[in-house]
């Protein structure tokens, strides 16, 4: 994917020392990008990068508003994130409350040196003073809709997708077949 593989190259071009960096995956869509991250980096600069998974939920603002009983996935960082770079991945950028939960999470862990941030998609909205380093692709949109990313380790397919909310459906009469959740296809990097 040629998204991941521009970003790869940033990160290379912003961390000039790639042998201090880890990154980290966020749950769900977030671990396997730093794993194809950090294959990029192995491929264009030779050198292998520790690649971990970061569980969130324990560390959400919203649980007991949403009522849930959250699914904990399990935190595995394979080294010490002390006096590390650490780059943060995740599919969506969106209010930023994921990623304060995430820094939340790691300075649970340890001390980083540093702490960056890498998205697939960065869709506005924020709600917290967050900013990605790292941005694959801005996507704007309403409030209202979705953005779903799929993967092929998680969703058998590699595509992004802006689904619309019910309530934001056309009015259309019972014969007329519509597909009105999806208002547009994002296809990256063939």
């Amino acid at each position: 994917m040629r998204t991941l593989a521009r970003i790869a190259h940033e990160i290379i071009e912003c961390n000039k020392v790639v042998d201090n960096l880890i990154l980290v995956g966020m749950h769900t869509r977030g671990v396997p990008l730093a794993k194809r991250l950090a294959a990029n980096i192995e491929h264009f600069e030779g050198l292998k990068i520790a690649v971990g998974a970061l569980d969130i939920n324990l560390y959400r603002d919203d649980l007991s508003s949403l009522n849930l009983r959250p699914v904990v996935h399990g935190t595995d960082i394979p080294v010490s994130i002390d006096g590390k770079s650490v780059i943060l991945v995740d599919d969506v950028l969106y209010t930023g409350r994921s990623t304060r939960a995430a820094m939340d999470a790691l300075i649970d862990l340890g001390r980083p040196q540093l702490i960056q941030l890498a998205v697939l998609i960065d869709r506005g909205h924020r709600e917290m003073p967050i900013r990605a380093d790292y941005v694959g692709k801005n996507m704007p949109s309403s409030r209202h809709e979705e953005i779903q990313v799929q993967l092929v380790e998680t969703d058998s397919v590699d595509e992004v997708a802006i689904i619309s909310a019910a309530n934001d459906m056309p009015m259309v009469g019972e014969s007329e077949k519509v597909d009105y959740l999806k208002r547009s296809y994002y296809g990256y990097g063939k």
